[in-house]
């Protein structure tokens, strides 16, 4: 698989090779201040932070970083949702010469201790209504000092006297802070852009220690340089050719601390010099969308749960939105079902296309062309400078050939450096040269892939392969079904069985009968479910995966 016959389906003006600039990834915003001076960089609620601002706000915040002891390598912790304070600590702690570390908002005090220790965080910065959670945590860590802001410091100034009166202490912003801590508009105010701290960071210093998201267990901590996201975010603005510079906006409802509303979001917006209108949640759909029209956004990556959700909102089926200024939308994260793109492209014209990465590569490594052809339940195609193999799944050295089952290894320029404190892990998944994704894949005549499932979630009923997916996609397609997560069971019998769990769309009535029916006429026998369940809402992860191991643990205890 030498020959990477994918680069003929490439969209044309899609380079085959980029030439990577040897920079810190900060340099990306100095590049956007000065050749978009009157651009915004960010838009909250209606207060605009222009490229200039904002570099020089993180350069401020950077020199008080500095001042309390932020040494190079540092790593420093950010908790806090979508807003332009999330960009000013990323960039400020680069500047400063640390290493951020994006943390879960949504995470329990047991699972931010877990994080904060490994990744040894003795400075965070934290929006002020987790500021009381992190307080729990600190006595079982290392943090010396929180730096905390107020989410009404980025509001509009009318909007901020309103939050004042009405939302800020029922929201749990207003805080005392205890002795140590500090304001982060105090601590900018203190300092001048040109005070910014002059570390000497380069491409391959480490940038970011991203956590996955434990979905196979305990989570691991993925080593970026700054070469690798300045890689991804070159790699993912060339894959959309007929992007502008400086005239495009991005709606950020996907997490910014996940990797890929990092990278593909923020990441990608500030190379293209795009303005970033922030969704701090992205289950506030009205707002989403509000905020799609009010700014015409042009580039809206999200997550399949998210534009299936917009496809299926009464005020969206009333035609009462306007979404029709998206240009393209790359989904990651989870499998997007045709019905979800055919229905989000017809709403808004624009493209949805699905995509595919990881932690370990930053994020992005796969996607369809956007003017091309995409091909369904394909995650399309590598991105420049990525090479892919399919490997055999038990030797995990012969290169398999085109439309057959292995795992899907890959190489590129955005590939992690490793796993922090985890030698054996790291081994394990750089192999020569190559990253194992832990993917089951096959590769299509075209070089299109396709995955198959996760190598952990395979199913094996009397020893057959069931792939999770496969009986998933199966019953999306029942026009009654709204979301469906499908995941293997403890069976005597059998060793293992397949039960599926379902959320019917509102109003509509569906028995396990029915489901089992429509499964047999599209599976074969031992893929059909031997038992479904019927739920209101699946358990996800931030991002709007389904979380299939959940699904089984609950299972495991009623069983009990």
């Amino acid at each position: 698989m030498d020959e990477k016959i994918w680069l003929k389906r490439y969209d044309e003006g899609v380079p085959h090779h980029i030439d990577y600039p040897s920079v810190p990834l900060f340099s990306l915003l100095g590049e956007a201040a000065k050749n978009y001076p009157q651009s915004a960089c960010t838009i909250f609620k209606g207060a605009t932070i222009t490229y200039p601002e904002m570099n020089g706000l993180t350069d401020q915040l950077a020199a008080g970083l500095h001042e309390l002891g932020v040494k190079k390598g540092d790593r420093v912790g950010i908790f806090m949702p979508n807003t332009p304070q999330f960009v000013m600590a990323y960039f400020a702690i680069l500047k400063a010469g640390g290493v951020v570390v994006a943390i879960n908002p949504l995470y329990t005090a047991r699972e931010i201790e877990h994080q904060v220790n490994d990744a040894g965080i003795e400075i965070m910065l934290v929006m002020s209504n987790f500021y009381n959670l992190i307080k729990q945590v600190q006595p079982k860590s290392k943090i010396r000092q929180l730096i905390v802001t107020n989410i009404k410091e980025a509001l509009p100034p009318v909007l901020s006297f309103l939050f004042t009166l009405t939302k800020e202490k029922k929201g749990g912003f207003r805080v005392q802070l205890q002795e140590g801590d500090l304001w982060m508009q105090d601590l900018i105010a203190k300092y001048k852009p040109e005070d910014s701290p002059k570390v000497e960071v380069g491409p391959d210093d480490n940038a970011l220690f991203q956590y996955s998201g434990g979905t196979t267990g305990i989570s691991k901590g993925a080593i970026a340089m700054h070469r690798n996201l300045v890689a991804n975010a070159l790699q993912i603005r060339s894959w959309m050719p007929g992007a502008e510079d400086g005239k495009e906006t991005v709606l950020m409802a996907i997490p910014l601390f996940h990797v890929y509303g990092m990278v593909a979001g923020m990441l990608f917006a500030i190379r293209t010099g795009a303005t970033m209108v922030m969704v701090p949640n992205p289950r506030d759909l009205k707002d989403v969308m509000t905020n799609i029209q009010k700014y015409k956004a042009t580039v809206f990556p999200g997550v399949p749960t998210l534009y299936n959700a917009i496809n299926n909102h009464p005020d969206v089926l009333a035609g009462k939105f306007d979404l029709s200024t998206i240009k393209a939308c790359i989904s990651g994260s989870a499998p997007l079902m045709r019905e979800t793109k055919e229905k989000f492209e017809a709403i808004t014209g624009g493209k949805l296309v699905e995509g595919y990465g990881l932690s370990e590569a930053p994020t992005a490594t796969h996607c369809n062309p956007l003017l091309g052809e995409n091909r369904t339940g394909s995650i399309g195609l590598p991105l420049p400078d990525v090479d892919c193999r399919i490997v055999d799944l038990d030797d995990g050295k012969t290169v398999l050939p085109v439309r057959e089952i292995g795992e899907l290894v890959l190489q590129g320029p955005q590939v992690m450096k490793g796993y922090h404190n985890m030698p054996t892990e790291t081994a394990n998944t750089l192999q020569d040269g190559w990253l194992y994704t832990g993917d089951i894949a096959y590769m299509d005549e075209d070089g299109y892939f396709y995955i198959v499932d996760r190598k952990k979630e395979l199913i094996k009923p009397s020893g057959y392969q069931v792939w999770p997916r496969e009986v998933e996609e199966a019953i999306m397609e029942h026009p009654k079904v709204l979301e469906v997560g499908v995941a293997g069971i403890p069976d005597p019998y059998r060793g293992e069985s397949v039960k599926a769990w379902v959320v019917v769309k509102p109003g509509e009535s569906l028995s396990s009968d029915e489901v089992k029916e429509w499964c047999k006429e599209r599976l074969a026998n031992f893929k059909v479910p031997t038992e479904v369940d019927f739920r209101d809402e699946l358990p996800k992860t931030t991002v709007g995966k389904i979380l299939r191991r959940e699904l089984v643990r609950q299972h495991k205890e009623a069983a009990e």
